[in-house]
């Protein structure tokens, strides 16, 4: 069943989710604040755009392009909705491919900043598969993996350009790894924590092409206050 929300803390902002799919979340929102949108940029791309909660958070962010592509037809039709409805056809231009194949029409270094919320899980003869197909290509890495997603965002990214991620911490080393396996030089990682306490269980994870080597690593995120609130560090992000 379709239904229209507010986009998670943006009042201004309409998202079109069906409840039968895989609905977006917070890490969306934490990525889209994590990246870094330097000025000067002008062609911004997010891979495995869902229905765009991403590039409508970006939109609100500065005066540049934004491409968003996403290779499930119905996610993509909730995307094209979510974007209409908001009035922001205008800057968020949505491809309805994989991007294993988009990329490949593409010039080289076509873009400044390339976001993406991947597939979290790796697919093993033990991997417990979703029924729900949406599911399994948002979850799994059966349509684009980690060496996939840094070998597009080699091509496409502009000199000093920059891919940030949000993933699941123990994947840290394996985007690492893939990086530079694909000259991009890991520069920032926050890692995301539920409450004060716990074990880290996302990370966010930023690259420069071709960039010097050099890593900062920001102050732990909170998201959740003991009560189930979310932290000041997340409100913050939220507008109004």
């Amino acid at each position: 069943m379709e239904v229209i929300n507010y986009l998670l803390g943006y009042k201004d902002l309409k998202i079109v989710q069906n409840t039968d799919m895989f609905n977006f979340s917070l890490d969306s929102v934490l990525l889209a604040n994590f990246v870094s949108l330097n000025k000067g940029i002008s062609n911004v791309l997010d891979i495995g755009c869902g229905n765009a909660p991403i590039p409508m958070i970006l939109s609100c962010k500065g005066d540049f392009s934004i491409t968003g592509v996403e290779i499930q037809k119905d996610v993509y039709d909730l995307a094209l909705k979510s974007v209409g409805i908001n009035g922001l056809s205008d800057r968020i231009k949505l491809v309805n491919m994989d991007i294993n194949d988009y990329y490949l029409d593409l010039e080289s270094d076509s873009f400044d900043v390339i976001t993406c919320n991947p597939p979290f899980f790796k697919v093993t003869e033990g991997s417990n598969l979703n029924s729900s197909q949406y599911k399994v290509i948002a979850r799994h890495e059966v349509k684009l993996n980690l060496d996939q997603l840094f070998k597009v965002s080699r091509k496409l990214l502009k000199n000093g350009g920059v891919v940030s991620v949000v993933h699941r911490t123990d994947r840290l080393i394996d985007i690492i790894e893939s990086m530079r396996s694909n000259n991009i030089e890991p520069k920032r990682i926050q890692l995301v924590y539920p409450h004060v306490g716990d074990e880290s269980n996302m990370v966010l994870v930023e690259g420069s092409k071709n960039g010097r080597p050099g890593l900062k690593i920001l102050p732990p995120l909170y998201t959740h206050n003991s009560d189930g609130s979310y932290t000041d560090s997340v409100m913050k992000f939220f507008e109004g």
